[in-house]
């Protein structure tokens, strides 16, 4: 009978010092800029369940990308934008949305596990694309993450204002003018981009960690939507950083570590909530 060790590793310090904790750390700032910026968004839009969908209409993306023999970002990527575009341009209200995210999410999985079936490359890099490998992003991923922060930056500068409005109170925005689908088109296109980009670090099924748990603890703390995301990003980046260090000190996964301390961050945001309205 096997057992289970946590016993504490005193070379800990030598683990955070090797080249892939360094890639592992500095991926992790740029996937909480970009997490912590668009969970907000999400929340506001009552879309929570559109972001935790596209990360398994990636799945497929990134079984056939195996099976092709091409980069798992990239199969993940231009699938997610795909469903982002369909769901975006099929569901104009939220009821909408939520039909049409489900029937792509369903048919999205069932072609993932197809793929995987016909490739034993693509079955055993199941694990690290439901859970995440944080720990094998390479330099050239880092790059794409930093070019896609900038570019997220750049065109939420342009379309902040309409994005928030529509987000905040859809039916006045669109009295008032603001092309509501250009932005659910919109929206659901750069969380996919958000999406491709957390996945290697927690995977498809604990994406939540990243994109929404911490944005609902910001959405506790802070009054305004630029201190919520920029707490959301904070918490975010903690999570992951503090997540690498603990996975250095004791054998855990450093996904379930991540997971572990977005939800406490969470819990401990209620709990204080709670008993300050007492």
């Amino acid at each position: 009978m096997s057992t289970i060790d946590f016993s504490f590793d005193p070379e800990w310090m030598g683990t955070l010092t090797a080249p892939f904790m360094t890639n592992a750390f500095v991926a992790g700032l740029f996937i909480a800029l970009a997490a912590g910026v668009m969970g907000y968004f999400t929340i506001a839009r009552h879309s929570t369940f559109a972001a935790h969908a596209l990360a398994h209409i990636g799945l497929p993306g990134a079984t056939g990308a195996v099976l092709l023999g091409l980069p798992v970002s990239l199969g993940m990527g231009v699938f997610a934008l795909g469903g982002a575009l369909v769901i975006g341009a099929l569901g104009k209200r939220v009821s909408e949305r939520e039909i049409a995210t489900g029937t792509v999410l369903a048919f999205a999985t069932g072609l993932g596990l197809f793929f995987a079936r016909l490739s034993s490359s693509a079955s055993q890099q199941m694990q690290s694309i439901l859970f995440g490998s944080i720990l094998t992003i390479t330099t050239d991923q880092i790059i794409g993450f930093a070019i896609f922060d900038v570019l997220l930056l750049v065109l939420l500068a342009v379309i902040y204002r309409p994005l928030l409005f529509s987000s905040l109170d859809e039916q006045v925005a669109q009295a008032k003018g603001v092309p509501i689908g250009v932005m659910n088109v919109a929206f659901m296109a750069i969380m996919a981009g958000v999406i491709t980009i957390a996945v290697p670090a927690v995977g498809t099924l604990l994406i939540f960690a990243l994109v929404i748990t911490p944005a609902a603890t910001a959405n506790i703390l802070a009054g305004s939507p630029f201190k919520a995301m920029v707490i959301a990003s904070v918490l975010c980046l903690a999570s992951i950083w503090i997540g690498l260090v603990l996975s250095a000190m004791f054998p855990a996964p450093p996904s379930f570590i991540i997971v572990t301390l977005s939800t406490l961050f969470w819990a401990i945001a209620k709990a204080v909530s709670a008993l300050k309205a007492r």
